[in-house]
């Protein structure tokens, strides 16, 4: 089959299209035709095997243990396993995948896949694993109430774009923070303002907000405490800093909790889980309404490196898709 793959960490010149094998399934996995995957900070990361921790990790020291790149899926299942119950031959999916979903077949864990909603295409179900899983536990985390006022910074980007729709959808009153460019985006998403982050911080109205959900990963923890009350909790996502090659800028990630033993505010970062139930609570806010996958660009299978570049560049607003 055709799959994008590469031999050696590095840039996106290491990716190639080229014939590998077609995935084994073992007997709780799915074999999955895909029709379409999704770009996210995650697939860098296992690209250039930055941060080195990652490698430490268990995903390879040298080189990556899995060569074909990707991990959000959408596609049609071809075959399932022995002890594969939820799912059969033929069946729409979405989730996400083991063996690389830039690539003709995918294998998938049953227990990591799910229906996929009525209504969407390949490429918006594509779109929404990864992404709306990371955002529907960093609402959850949170316990975003109706009375709630929330900040989400990078609220154009893949995580945030879900982030606001799933803070809306709980009743909270949403403040974006993203360039001027997009600011549509992120209003059309339902964020009741908008903060232009290249004139306004994000405490200039101070300790406003209960709850700031950062995807955005560059800004101090002491700027992010400014802007959220006595009680606040705040949310990380991810690590934001590529430039340093060991922690990959998670030096947040892990002061965060330890500084919330001495203050009143809750500081946390979410480590993603995931599971068939989070997809299929993701398939009810999308069948109902309240979250719609916002796509900035498709590429087709060839042009995955260019989707992986677009994105690290900073342009897209909302999620880059691949398409078979």
């Amino acid at each position: 089959m055709k799959a994008i793959a590469q031999d050696a960490y590095g840039p996106a010149d290491v990716l190639r299209l080229r014939d590998v094998d077609r995935p084994s399934i073992g007997d709780e996995e799915v074999l999955v035709e895909v029709r379409a995957a999704a770009v996210d900070p995650g697939v860098w990361v296992l690209m250039t095997g930055r941060p080195y921790l990652m490698r430490l990790a268990g995903f390879g020291l040298r080189r990556p243990k899995v060569a074909v790149r990707g991990r959000d899926v959408a596609g049609v299942v071809a075959a399932v396993g022995a002890r594969v119950t939820r799912f059969q031959p033929g069946q729409e999916v979405y989730g996400t995948c083991e063996s690389g979903s830039y690539a003709e077949f995918a294998s998938a864990r049953q227990s990591r896949l799910a229906p996929k909603p009525a209504g969407l295409t390949f490429e918006q179900a594509a779109a929404v694993p990864v992404s709306g899983m990371t955002a529907l536990q960093a609402v959850r985390d949170a316990h975003v109430q109706p009375e709630h006022r929330v900040l989400v910074i990078g609220a154009s980007g893949g995580v945030g774009s879900f982030a606001v729709q799933i803070a809306k959808a709980s009743g909270a009153s949403v403040t974006g923070v993203c360039s001027a460019a997009k600011a549509g985006l992120v209003r059309s998403l339902g964020a009741d303002e908008v903060i232009d982050y290249a004139r306004e911080e994000i405490d200039r109205d101070g300790a406003r907000y209960d709850v700031v959900i950062d995807t955005a990963g560059n800004r101090p923890l002491s700027l992010l405490r400014r802007a959220l009350t006595s009680r606040g909790t705040l949310v990380i996502v991810g690590g934001g800093h590529t430039a340093y090659r060991f922690t990959g800028g998670m030096g947040r990630t892990f002061r965060a909790p330890l500084l919330s033993m001495f203050v009143g505010q809750r500081l946390r970062p979410v480590m993603s889980r995931e599971r068939a139930e989070h997809l299929e609570e993701l398939t009810r806010l999308i069948e109902s309404g309240a979250v719609t996958p916002a796509i900035d660009r498709a590429y087709p299978l060839s042009g995955a490196p260019d989707a992986i570049r677009h994105l690290i560049e900073g342009h897209p607003a909302g999620k880059v898709v691949v398409t078979m």
